[in-house]
């Protein structure tokens, strides 16, 4: 037999081994799998965006090896509209800003070697909030801005002119560039809050137009054209325009008014003209009521407390003031009507309208041409009476001599007087109790005025009806409408 060595038997596994694993030096290699780009997903912050504003889309690309990462148009993204136009959204092709152009719907794409991933976006009417006051018509889009028309004898469309307007004019800045937050419009003067600076809760507030009773809180009875500063406090978070005066309130729940007092609607505990803000209720230390919410009529004033309890003070000619008296003697100082409580109050030229926690309707005052509607016309109501069995009524708005309402279902109600198409129910007669103007179930605001009236749907439109001699319905007319018209975006 062939005698072996020893070290050759332990040379013979130990290549094997090398060869198995790619040793020796002479062996072959593997190359790592590609990895490729498989889908990528865009969002937004919402798919709803109006007209005149943006949002931001982001892109993340997925790959063939399960992972994630934010793509970007420095690594070879590119974003277009799937249209190819901006006829609807327009997409920043650097940054992915969507800007709303028109109402529609539209795609959005965003590409990156040779996978597309897109998103839709709906694009709205561009309007958040309206407000009808006794000869013209202010709005607040949802960039920030106001938009006013209709009369402007005093200024009061704060376009720093005095020139009548039939179509939607922007109003001046004023002093500062901050968007605009809420507007209120009074018979012939307007007030509006400013956003207020960094996180700070409230804003400014600002006043233009008619100054006869110091209702624009300058301390002095000079009109304006333009907006101008109330004083310099940055707290205000909520406003209320009457015939000639203003409520006006702050985040630590004081309640402020200003300008007309003849009949004590400015509840200071006095009848004097204030030109300047003076607190609800008296400046006496037991005054701590702490206010929700409120509304300036024609000459009385209503407001809700954090409790939900309802006060009022000013005229109760006609009963108005709903503390079951009618008397032409002024009441100045705020007293608490009632043990129910509500969650909306409305005051009108000389009625007022409530809704309670418990989605019931109330109404009270003059009833001259069924603005109460308690299925009667003329005559007055001292306390708040219920109106309807439903319990479903969500909005309202008084007016001079009218009432709209909005209940759960989205649809709009309207009656009172309705010689100027007011309510909007096309018949132009007065209705003495809730009557449905049109069909459709997307209301979500409303403005009666002194005989026009104003409401915004779903979709942010902004629609009109009523009196039109100066202008006030801005659809660049001045014929009367009985039923709602819309307006459309100004440029």
């Amino acid at each position: 037999m062939k005698n072996f060595k020893f070290s050759s038997l332990l040379l013979v596994p130990l290549f094997a081994v090398l060869a198995a694993c790619g040793g020796g030096g002479g062996g072959g290699s593997s190359t790592p799998a590609t990895v490729t780009l498989k889908s990528i997903a865009v969002t937004l912050n919402s798919t709803t965006i109006p007209v005149t504003t943006f949002q931001d889309a982001t892109a993340t690309g997925t790959y063939s090896d399960g992972t994630t990462k934010a793509l970007t148009v420095a690594g070879g993204l590119a974003w277009a509209t799937k249209s190819g136009n901006a006829a609807i959204a327009s997409v920043a092709t650097a940054t992915g800003r969507v800007t709303g152009i028109a109402v529609g719907t539209e795609t959005i794409n965003a590409t990156q070697d040779g996978v597309t991933g897109s998103v839709t976006v709906t694009v709205t009417a561009p309007w958040k909030e309206v407000s009808a006051g006794g000869f013209q018509t202010i709005a607040r889009r949802a960039d920030g801005k106001l938009y006013a028309w209709g009369q402007n004898n005093w200024g009061q469309l704060g376009d720093s002119s005095t020139t009548p307007r039939t179509a939607p004019v922007v109003v001046s800045n004023g002093a500062a560039a901050t968007a605009w937050t809420k507007i209120a419009v009074g018979e012939q003067f307007a007030v509006g809050l400013r956003a207020g600076s960094g996180t700070a809760a409230g804003g400014t507030l600002w006043a233009w137009g008619l100054n006869t009773y110091g209702q624009l809180g300058q301390g002095d009875q000079v009109n304006r054209s333009v907006p101008t500063l109330v004083g310099k406090d940055t707290n205000w978070i909520g406003v209320w325009a009457g015939k000639n005066h203003v409520l006006a309130l702050k985040t630590d729940g004081t309640l402020w008014a200003w300008g007309r007092n003849a009949e004590g609607q400015l509840g200071d505990t006095s009848t004097a003209i204030r030109m300047l803000p003076v607190k609800v209720g008296g400046t006496d230390k037991t005054n701590t009521n702490t206010y929700i919410s409120a509304s300036a009529g024609g000459t009385h004033s209503l407001a809700i407390l954090k409790d939900g309890s309802l006060y009022s003070w000013g005229d109760n000619t006609n009963g108005q003031l709903g503390n079951a008296a009618t008397s032409n003697t002024p009441v100045p100082t705020p007293a608490k009507i009632g043990s129910l409580t509500y969650v909306a109050v409305s005051a009108g030229a000389a009625h007022s309208m409530a809704i309670d926690t418990t989605g019931k309707l109330w109404a009270w005052g003059s009833n001259s041409s069924g603005q109460l509607g308690n299925n009667s016309t003329g005559g007055t109501i001292n306390a708040p009476a219920q109106i309807t069995t439903d319990t479903d009524w969500t909005l309202i708005s008084a007016g001079g001599a009218h009432t709209l309402a909005v209940r759960s279902n989205g649809t709009l109600w309207a009656w009172g007087a309705n010689s100027d198409g007011q309510l909007g129910d096309g018949s132009g007669v007065d209705q003495i109790i809730p009557t449905a103007v049109g069909t459709d179930r997307t209301w979500i605001s409303i403005s009666a005025g002194g005989a026009h009236s104003a409401g915004l749907k779903a979709d942010n439109s902004l629609w009109t009806w009523g009196r039109n001699a100066d202008g006030q319905l801005g659809n660049g007319k001045t014929v009367t409408s009985t039923v709602p018209v819309s307006i459309a975006n100004p440029n």
